[in-house]
């Protein structure tokens, strides 16, 4: 049945020649979803309370007759220990730790081997992860962490406020050229960070300190009512296992230490990377699961690596996939779209330069793109058309009919406004390229019917180039990519996240003084949300209507797992969604401790191996 169904879906490829789609869209009127609605997303609510949790209770479940090496009595229906693993597919990585670097880890990076101060569960909820507890002081810049005094590393040696200290100083030490640094400066911004990744001070210097091997205290430069939810990357090197190896210790399992219930237990460059049960765990969520195991290898290839029942996941799907998993009843089922991270994928500009300095210009390409052709066409599934940053179900987001006005599709409107801007039908507008991130076959086709529609409706000629990650990254962060389409997803929960990225001087050469001023001191203000909330609906219409960028759609990705897969954070949300919700299986989040492999697994060939 497998190599039936693959050939079937190579076919479908074969014909659907995705590089031609953009001129087919440019033609073509919205056209009715040829796929299911993608999954229901829920109304804006009310800004989130980011307080201490209590950890939520496992449901009450019927045990089995089996326990696994953690001394956990499985699920009456889950199959035996020995099947307790999940194989997934991967691109092989420099480090598996997140202060070392972000964007140079394995692909997917689930379970990592040491726990955040804070964790996220399936409602997007803060709870306690390696601190049991936190309050904020009356200047509503220090903030203390009480850390859980039972924590250990896998070598038993205790997990302290110290290891957290010397982290953070890591991560700010301008000698390790951190490729996340400017994720703590541009979020809760501990003291003193932007003058020590400038080489100003010492590492020493930094508003993160340890009051005691329990206590870890962080003061900011301003006050961040978000501060716990940044610190779900607040991801801690054993510091004793640094300075006896350095700190690419857990690259190898002899030197490898973990405060979590996974460690490394195989790396095998190219090939692959398994974790295996951390014997010594001390952590209070003991999990169902023994093992991840990576298959290093192609993750355009990882579909079909699903269909033969080479992996029991996947999450990398083409148009093509995409149409032949909705043509399948069985696998339908086994497709979960939820929210992903909340990613917006948009077209930035250089608003600071000619053409682009002219709201006029911006505008009439907001007007000359049909969202709902390519959602209808190309996205299908996975995603729903975006006339703002902040996607339906993220704190404070605006309903997009709200700002459709701005950003919808309007050939005429976006015609009259180039030819008020001094460029009718196009005429005398400068050679323009348009600039994509290491796209994969979905992103192309995107990138390619933009490039059609931008043709069709403004008379603008527009090249599509397909640039590899460093290079993109380091153009755009040095504002030197004239127009280009990228995607940015959250960090932490809370409005200032991704709008924060639009104020001057930040990632994009836009600027706003009203957009800066209202996300300014919105991200600031303590004891007022229905006033924060306010200032964020303001900001966001000033960011659709003047242009900081062309946003396109929301993205609702979707993962497939085996039916054997099951787990309570697996199950439909507050919001009646059953996905495996960002960040899915990796330690900033609870999903994996809940996971198991059920009985199930004997119908799959997996099982009778």
């Amino acid at each position: 049945m497998a190599e039936k169904r693959l050939l079937s879906r190579r076919q479908m490829l074969k014909w659907m020649g995705l590089s031609g789609a953009g001129a087919i869209l440019a033609a073509c009127a919205p056209a009715t979803p040829t796929l299911p609605t993608p999954t229901p997303l829920p109304k804006p609510e009310a800004p989130t309370r980011l307080a201490p949790a209590t950890p939520t209770p496992a449901p009450t479940k019927e045990v089995g007759e089996y326990v696994n090496a953690f001394g956990v009595r499985l699920p009456a229906d889950a199959a035996p220990p020995e099947q307790q693993y999940i194989r997934i597919m991967a691109r092989d990585g420099e480090s598996l730790d997140f202060p070392v670097t972000v964007y140079s880890r394995p692909d997917p990076p689930w379970q990592t081997l040491s726990t955040p101060l804070v964790q996220l569960n399936k409602n997007f909820e803060l709870e306690p992860g390696a601190a049991l507890s936190w309050e904020v002081a009356d200047d509503g810049l220090t903030w203390t962490f009480h850390l859980d005094p039972n924590l250990k590393w896998s070598d038993g040696v205790p997990v302290t406020a110290y290891d957290y200290e010397w982290t953070f100083q890591y991560m700010a030490d301008p000698e390790h050229g951190y490729d996340f640094a400017w994720y703590w400066g541009f979020s809760c911004n501990p003291k003193n960070w932007d003058k020590i990744i400038k080489g100003e001070l010492p590492p020493t210097e930094l508003g993160v300190k340890a009051l005691d091997d329990h206590t870890l205290q962080i003061v900011t430069e301003r006050p961040a009512p978000y501060t716990p939810a940044t610190m779900i990357f607040s991801r801690p090197l054993a510091k004793h296992q640094v300075e006896k190896y350095g700190v690419y210790y857990n690259n190898d399992p002899k030197t490898s230490v973990s405060s979590e219930p996974w460690i490394l237990e195989e790396w095998t460059k190219g090939k692959r990377i398994v974790l295996g049960p951390n014997l010594n765990y001390t952590g209070r969520r003991k999990p169902y699961l023994e093992r991840f195991i990576f298959i290093i290898g192609d993750l355009d290839t990882e579909f079909d690596a699903y269909l033969a029942d080479e992996v029991d996941w996947a999450r990398t799907f083409s148009p093509g996939d995409l149409d032949f998993i909705m043509s399948d009843p069985e696998l339908q089922k086994q497709y979960h779209p939820g929210f992903g991270d909340f990613r917006t994928h948009y077209l930035f500009f250089d608003a600071y330069n000619p053409p682009f300095n002219d709201v006029r210009v911006r505008q009439a390409f907001a007007h000359a793109i049909d969202r709902e052709a390519l959602v209808n066409n190309i996205i299908k599934i996975l995603g729903r058309p975006a006339y703002g940053m902040l996607m339906p179900g993220y704190p404070d987001a605006v309903d997009p009919e709200e700002l459709k006005p701005y950003q919808g599709f309007d050939p005429e409107l976006a015609r009259q406004l180039l030819a008020e801007a001094g460029y009718p039908n196009g005429e005398g507008f400068p050679k323009l390229t348009l600039w994509l991130r290491q796209e994969a076959e979905l992103g192309q086709a995107i990138g390619n019917a933009i490039a059609s529609m931008i043709k069709e409706v403004l008379g603008i000629e527009v090249d599509v180039s397909n640039k590899e990650q460093k290079i993109f990254m380091e153009k755009m962060n040095a504002h030197e990519i004239t127009f280009g389409m990228v995607s940015y997803g959250m960090d932490y929960f809370d409005a200032s996240n991704l709008l924060g990225i639009w104020k001057s001087g930040g990632r994009h050469a836009w600027t706003n003084e009203e957009f800066d001023r209202l996300v300014t001191e919105a991200s600031s203000l303590m004891g007022d949300p229905e006033r924060r909330h306010e200032m964020f609906v303001k900001a966001q219409h000033i960011l659709s209507e003047d242009v900081g960028g062309v946003f396109l759609w929301h993205v609702t990705p979707g993962d497939m797992w085996k039916p054997y897969i099951k787990g309570e954070q697996l199950e439909p949300d507050k919001w009646g969604v059953a996905a495996c919700h960002w960040p899915c299986m990796e330690s900033i989040g609870v999903t994996s401790y809940t996971v198991y492999v059920s009985k199930e697994v004997f119908d799959y060939p997996r099982g009778k191996k």
